[in-house]
């Protein structure tokens, strides 16, 4: 059981990539191309249907009207994501009004290029007088209010998103730094007293104790390789299986699992404590953890699940400690998952008869961009 050697856990001194705590979303993104052609569409639509008076060649005013916005709104991104680099440096202040500004003058300059090859090359003398000032006017009109509202929408979306960020990592850390006294108090009874009748044993239980604690202390916002994260859970285990002796049984079914995928840091460890703390400990006879993992198959590793199951009897009754800090465990693990993974990072719990079920879904990553 002595793995100290063998796979260390990760001290905390290596911090990961640092997150890209930027208000302006990252514009050369497929995905944020997508939307922004999407959104220009239904600005588009608007505008068409936006006249009173009745128009029968509406389907012809909306595809000219399509055909600009979504040059202005394409190239605007374009500029954006070339600026990104720059405009990281500034404040938020200063990055907003300097992306304001970019978009205005974007604007502008396909605006004014339009009336220029409008009036060169199909229309030249038929347009109306005055027509060049109205549409270069109209034109940066709809965009200083479109730009100001989406700018506006991106600042409030990333305050929310990093106070949420920051209250998950307050109720992380809590977690994280929750050792329970008896848990402690338990184990150094059980080093002591073997101590002296079995000393390799307690020499085992000192070093996965120390390594217990190594990993609680280390920084929550970690990410591991799920092979640490079973290193430290079997550890656990260990210390708790010398004090419960035969009560406790372990069962692991996970050779199927990739060892190098990413998880966050004291993801596995806490559900299985909550399952000896809220479910082992109150049944005299005891019983079995079972700890499974499969992945599913697919081509790409991103788009392959990985799902582990913890399974755990539980007593007949409610247990007197069987109080909010499992519910509190859990979904702060959930939080968690789904702060890493989006929709893809998933905590699933069930009760069926005797026996309590978590099942922890996540994608295949062993690099993050």
């Amino acid at each position: 059981m002595n793995e100290s050697n063998q796979s260390p856990l990760p001290d905390g001194d290596a911090a990961p990539d640092a997150a890209d705590d930027f208000f302006l979303p990252d514009f050369c993104n497929v995905r944020m191309v997508f939307a922004v052609v999407v959104i220009a569409e239904m600005l588009a639509i608007v505008l068409t249907l936006a006249p009173l008076e009745r128009a029968a060649n509406r389907w012809e005013d909306l595809s000219i009207i399509s055909l600009f916005i979504q040059w202005v709104a394409l190239i605007s991104s374009a500029v954006l994501c070339l600026a990104r680099s720059w405009l990281r440096k500034l404040s938020d202040t200063a990055a907003a009004t300097a992306s304001y500004l970019l978009l205005l003058t974007t604007t502008s300059l396909i605006s004014e290029a339009t009336y220029w090859a409008a009036h060169w090359l199909f229309l030249g003398p038929n347009l109306p007088q005055g027509w060049h000032t109205d549409f270069l006017i109209s034109n940066i009109g709809i965009c200083a209010i479109v730009s100001a509202i989406v700018l506006r929408y991106f600042y409030i979306q990333h305050q929310y998103t990093r106070n949420l960020e920051a209250k998950s990592q307050a109720r992380i850390q809590a977690l994280q730094s929750r050792i329970r006294p008896h848990f402690l108090f338990n184990s150094l009874n059980t080093i002591a007293s073997l101590t002296t009748t079995q000393p390799e044993l307690a020499e085992e239980a000192t070093i996965d104790l120390a390594d217990l604690f190594r990993g609680t202390l280390a920084n929550a916002s970690y990410e591991v390789q799920l092979k640490q994260e079973w290193n430290l859970a079997r550890r656990y285990l260990h210390i708790e299986k010398l004090r419960l002796g035969q009560r406790l049984q372990v069962e692991w079914a996970v050779d199927m699992v990739p060892m190098d995928a990413l998880i966050p840091q004291l993801t596995i460890q806490p559900l299985v404590e909550n399952a000896i703390y809220h479910g082992i400990e109150h049944i005299p006879e005891g019983g079995t953890i079972t700890i499974a993992g499969t992945i599913e198959n697919g081509a790409k590793k991103e788009n392959r699940l990985i799902t582990i199951t913890i399974t755990n009897p539980v007593p007949g009754y409610t247990p007197p400690k069987e109080r909010a800090s499992n519910k509190m465990a859990q979904e702060n693990i959930r939080m968690r998952l789904a702060a890493y993974y989006g929709a893809k990072g998933k905590l699933l719990a069930k009760k069926v008869d005797a026996m309590y079920e978590l099942t922890l879904q996540f994608p295949y990553i062993t690099a993050r961009k």
